[in-house]
């Protein structure tokens, strides 16, 4: 009787750790996506609303492993290590041969997330960053206040799970098209309601090569801590990383 019940655990040990090991290959877990966020600048609190709360939205249940920098010039050595470039800055990119390895990125097929600083029209001297990566930019905003955005595109997966509308408090860039740029896919818009003037907020760049996502929203935290902003930031990554 006693061998009879110690060979029935036994089996019934084995089926479990074979079982467990089965389901483990079966669904591997995915690997985090390896993001470099680039900060630093004027007008934004950058560590508090990039290092602090974008880092913490991505990097929640594995989604992604973040490293934060505001020093451009470290960009250049960790480049070949990592799978998404999210440009938060609006600090100068100063050394040409970052420049060049930033494109090399996107034209390897990378992905890059820009952020609400990096759609300004930042730098003089690097005119192609502006026409050729973001497909143009900004310069100017409303004055720090309520508007809406508007989902245009529900099908796209940067817009999954994101409400049709919702409303909140940053600066509505003045989010243009450069006729001359790389085409935009246009995700969703903003408007402020005393105004008849409708920018994008939310855009697909369609860059030959790379995946880009440039993302308009993003001054505080009334951005960055509400649901719909980080859900476009982790689809946008995501999406970014073709993942």
């Amino acid at each position: 009787m006693i061998n009879s019940i110690f060979k029935a655990s036994l089996i019934l040990l084995l089926l479990a750790v074979f079982g467990t090991s089965d389901t483990a290959s079966a669904f591997p877990k995915k690997k985090a996506i390896r993001v470099l966020l680039v900060g630093g600048g004027e007008s934004h609190d950058f560590d508090k609303w990039y290092k602090q709360e974008d880092v913490a939205t991505l990097q929640k249940d594995g989604l992604a492993s973040v490293e934060y920098t505001s020093d451009p010039t470290t960009i250049l050595a960790k480049l070949p290590n990592i799978d998404v470039l999210y440009l938060a800055n609006n600090q100068p990119i100063k050394d040409e041969a970052t420049r060049k390895a930033i494109f090399a990125f996107a034209d390897a097929g990378k992905g890059l997330v820009l952020a609400h600083p990096a759609l300004w029209y930042n730098w003089k001297d690097w005119p192609e960053y502006n026409q050729k990566l973001v497909g143009g930019g900004s310069r100017g905003h409303n004055k720090y206040g309520p508007f809406d955005v508007t989902i245009t595109n529900t099908k796209h997966p940067v817009t999954k799970g994101v409400p049709a509308t919702f409303n909140l408090n940053d600066e509505l860039y003045y989010f243009i098209a450069d006729p001359a740029g790389t085409p935009m896919e246009v995700l969703a818009t903003a408007k402020a309601k005393d105004s008849d003037k409708v920018f994008p907020s939310l855009v697909i760049v369609k860059y030959p090569k790379g995946r880009i996502v440039g993302i308009a929203l993003g001054h505080d935290a009334a951005s960055h801590t509400i649901e719909p902003y980080k859900t476009i930031l982790r689809n946008a990554v995501k999406w970014a990383a073709n993942r």
